[in-house]
């Protein structure tokens, strides 16, 4: 994989719509990342947002191919690969190379707390070495308020040694910008790409050396990001827009997927959007009540812009 094909910018931890049955609705999550597309973000396809650890790894093989077999451009996403299981991690990790996506973001294995760097390196070289791909592009994924597992300067600092042209950066969504700053200050010069996971950071992460952000309101926000990063968030406000982070904010006071969800199911009209799977819950009639009316007092609204028949 070139390295002119490196991924930066804005992306969107895409979330995924399901039927009545609960299974993907794979034709509303190819409108939903054709629209995002339209937009100019990239797909962050299987992240937390995604409800991905909620998904089989044949249910995330099948989506990925089919939305690539219908145009999606295989350049633009970093869908999330990492799982429990090694050989699950492996196999979603070939998948993704193979049909020539730009990376993969690989969350640690999640369940035993406690584990050292050493075992961590170990994963990720299992993964590396299993898949035995020169396309691979991993991002590292920093999310310890569920993994328990912190991405620590020493890990990374092993792994670019002994993979570098693998070890391709890092999605911090720990909310630390101390964490994140001293990434992007520490490994930013090795090609090491770090990306904060909310546009609260972005600004200044672009100072320094960030590559862009990660963020779930991209979802629904998808213009207020990409201003941020293309430097034309004055602009938006000019045209009486809302700030990206006020409206990250909003969001931030409710369960983030439930909120997401209603959120495009209010403004596109659609109310299958609503549904999310166990364990998680949508939100309450009251909880939607109170979101929209912070968003319109805000002056907010998603801009559909054929969010229901974009081709």
């Amino acid at each position: 994989m070139a390295e002119t094909n490196r991924l930066s910018g804005v992306l969107c931890p895409v979330v995924t719509p399901f039927n009545a049955d609960l299974t993907v609705d794979s034709a509303r999550l190819e409108r939903h990342c054709r629209w995002l597309l339209f937009n100019g973000v990239g797909l962050a396809l299987f992240g937390t947002n995604s409800e991905a650890n909620s998904m089989s790894v044949d249910e995330k093989i099948e989506l990925l191919n089919s939305l690539v077999d219908n145009g999606m451009p295989a350049h633009r996403m970093m869908p999330g690969t990492g799982c429990v299981a090694l050989p699950d991690s492996v196999r979603l990790t070939k998948a993704a190379v193979n049909i020539n996506c730009a990376g993969v973001l690989v969350l640690p294995p999640f369940f035993y707390q406690g584990v050292s760097d050493a075992g961590l390196f170990r994963s990720y070289a299992e993964i590396i070495e299993r898949v035995g791909d020169s396309r691979l592009k991993i991002y590292l994924y920093n999310i310890p308020q569920l993994t328990g597992i912190r991405i620590t300067s020493g890990l990374v600092e092993n792994l670019l040694r002994e993979y570098p042209d693998c070890i391709a950066g890092l999605k911090d969504s720990a909310g630390d910008w101390t964490y994140t700053k001293h990434m992007i200050e520490s490994f930013s010069s090795s090609g090491f790409d770090v990306f904060p996971a909310s546009e609260e950071f972005l600004t200044d992460a672009i100072k320094i050396g960030g590559k862009g952000c990660i963020s779930a309101t991209v979802n629904i926000n998808p213009g207020g990001v990409v201003a941020m990063w293309t430097g034309q968030a004055d602009k938006l406000s000019e045209d009486g827009r809302p700030d990206a982070i006020s409206i990250r904010k909003i969001f931030e006071k409710y369960p983030m997927i439930a909120a997401l969800k209603a959120a495009i199911a209010h403004f596109a009209d659609d109310p299958d959007w609503f549904r999310v799977r166990p364990p998680l819950d949508q939100l309450t009639a009251e909880q939607t009540n109170a979101l929209m009316e912070e968003l319109i007092e805000a002056g907010f609204f998603m801009r559909l812009e054929g969010l229901k028949n974009i081709a």
